[in-house]
């Protein structure tokens, strides 16, 4: 069984994706429907914007790591967050390539599939666990 603490801290690291994923789709929709950009392409600038959303509403609200000083753990944590970026972004621009093409579907549906996916399963287990993880004389 889950405790409250968790359940509160799932619940925002969402809301943080969400409001980051809200960016981001939007993005990926102007540069591509607008712009003309190819969706995959769209997709990469769109995951680092958003991820510059999702990043400051977790470190400041949701995992609440804003007292990190800008320091080594500072560098650390900015360092990880980019691995996991990187990784969703790839993960999200090829997932959406392939259900697109394989499937045949539009690739807005696609991208919304993969991005429930990788949101849940990658993002927010990397983020608490290892990227905003919290020192050991820390109180969760």
């Amino acid at each position: 069984m889950k405790t409250p603490a968790f359940i509160a801290t799932f619940s925002k690291a969402q809301a943080s994706a969400f409001s980051g994923g809200i960016v981001d789709y939007l993005v990926m929709l102007f540069l591509t429907e607008v712009l003309h950009f190819h969706y995959t392409i769209s997709i990469a600038i769109g995951g680092v914007i958003g991820a510059f959303v999702n990043f400051s509403l977790n470190k400041n609200w949701t995992f609440r790591s804003r007292d990190i000083p800008y320091t080594h753990s500072a560098n650390i944590q900015s360092f990880r967050f980019v691995l996991v970026v990187i990784n969703s972004i790839v993960m999200k621009d090829l997932g959406t390539y392939i259900i697109t093409n394989q499937l045949q579907l539009d690739y807005k549906i696609s991208r919304i599939i993969v991005d429930l996916f990788v949101s849940l399963a990658f993002n927010f287990t990397l983020q608490k666990y290892w990227v905003f993880k919290k020192q050991c004389n820390e109180i969760q």
